[in-house]
């Protein structure tokens, strides 16, 4: 589901691990613990699957919450 809010915080079982953040050239993720940014993504989807994809092969996807 797509939120009309700018921010959204990926958790996962160990707690919030990144954040999504609408800008003017797309979602930009923050990996949460790493130097760097994670990138700029054209859409909310694509944001969330970088983030899911940046935690490892055997990570479960987390939630990701609006705010």
């Amino acid at each position: 589901m797509t939120n009309s809010t700018g921010t959204w915080v990926a958790v996962g079982p160990a707690g919030a691990v990144g954040s999504i953040h609408r800008s003017d050239g797309g979602f930009r993720v923050e990996l949460y613990g790493r130097s760097g940014s994670g990138g700029t993504y054209p859409s909310l989807e694509s944001a969330k699957g970088a983030v899911h994809a940046a935690l490892g092969p055997l990570a479960d996807r987390p939630e990701f919450r609006a705010h």
